[in-house]
């Protein structure tokens, strides 16, 4: 059994699946060029046709689903960083604050040069607020769970509710100009229109705050409750997780294949994470299956360098379907586009293999811990 000093695996691998997952949201922003309605059914009236049917498939097993998965293990980070600064007799949360002004930065760097939809500086945001609400105790922890999860679930039910009254029938439509750009602009070209529109292209970011601030916050008590153990606690916790994914959260999720898009930004943002903590428990469960070891080991390493992980697999899509790089944006149908998701899937697993077996950490954990390291030791 691991010692509450020892690295738990099972998170490891929940962060190696959350990562390559989000990727296989990202993949179909970076497939058509920026265009949003490609990741939901936004009035797609003919999403039973085989092309449309595919991606909704994909979308509907892990949009949304990875990245509360992702926001899950990233409080638990957090928990982790809280017990060893109480180990350590540290102030909390102390040079936690110079891990989040990192990650803030290393996700406006990200945002500026690679992509829009960063999710980093968000979690920075996330974290810092959490890390003093953590500060103020379990009781603390409770009521803002119970404060923010309710306003957040009424929010995205009014939304739901104003959507269904108007015809359920939401056309967000596509931004011919955003398209154009990175079709056809140079990679300064893009860089230039995220600067001109931060705050606009942050809106979602700072919109998840409340509800990733819950995430958190659940990741900080699951892992206080045993979750991700191995022992026989851990795996009734996780059964228990299990339900709530296959029995409320799975037919919740199936709202995403009604026409019109009125359950979209519901399912979005409210029923995806009940199928993340079903993840979590499937995940736990299917480790135990030792002849697939090759495969946890794998997801294991890309955990372990999840940040090195996201970028790399972000600035690889760009230069696959961006016009300044291969320029395959808007060319591909569905089955091309899930088989570049898988290639550079099977690409990061055995590059973090590849990279660990000579290096302690990833390359932008390495970095990280070298400049944190430089400036709390003075």
């Amino acid at each position: 059994m691991e010692t509450q000093h020892q690295r738990i695996r099972l998170l490891d691998i929940l962060r190696g699946f959350a990562i390559l997952g989000t990727l296989g949201t990202n993949i179909w922003i970076f497939a058509h060029l920026g265009d949003l309605s490609f990741i939901t059914t936004f009035n797609q009236s003919g999403w039973w046709e085989s092309n449309d049917l595919l991606r909704m498939i994909v979308l509907f097993l892990v949009n949304g689903k990875l990245l509360g998965l992702l926001t899950i293990m990233f409080g638990v980070g957090m928990e982790l960083k809280y017990r060893q600064a109480m180990r350590r007799g540290k102030p909390w949360p102390g040079v936690y604050i110079w891990v989040v002004l990192f990650l803030f930065m290393e996700g406006l760097l990200h945002f500026i040069f690679v992509m829009e939809y960063d999710i980093l500086m968000s979690y920075a945001v996330t974290a810092l607020i959490s890390a003093f609400i953590v500060k103020g105790g379990e009781r603390w922890i409770k009521r803002t769970m119970a404060l923010i999860g309710s306003l957040h679930a009424t929010f995205m039910l009014a939304i739901l509710a104003l959507f269904l009254a108007v015809g359920g029938n939401i056309s967000f439509g596509s931004d011919s100009g955003v398209v154009a750009l990175y079709q056809s602009g140079t990679w300064l070209e893009q860089v230039q229109y995220r600067l001109s529109h931060f705050l606009v292209l942050r809106l979602e970011a700072i919109f998840t705050i409340p509800m990733n601030i819950f995430l958190f916050l659940l990741g900080v008590r699951l892992m206080r409750a045993g979750a991700f153990a191995p022992d026989e606690k851990g795996k009734k916790i996780r059964a228990r997780l299990l339900a709530i994914g296959l029995y409320l959260g799975l037919p919740l999720n199936l709202l995403i294949f009604v026409p019109g898009g009125a359950f979209d930004l519901t399912v979005r943002y409210l029923f995806a994470p009940l199928l993340s903590l079903g993840y979590i428990a499937l995940i736990g469960k299917m480790i135990q299956y030792t002849k697939w070891n090759g495969l946890w080991h794998l997801l294991e390493n890309a955990g372990k360098m999840s940040l090195s992980c996201y970028v790399m697999q972000n600035i690889i899509a760009s230069c696959i379907f961006y016009g300044w790089g291969l320029g395959l944006g808007g060319r591909l149908d569905s089955w091309a586009i899930l088989f570049i998701w898988l290639a550079l899937s099977a690409l990061q697993l055995t590059f973090a293999s590849l990279w660990l077996r000579y290096c302690k950490l990833g390359p932008m954990e390495a970095v990280r811990r070298r400049l944190l390291s430089g400036i709390t030791s003075r």
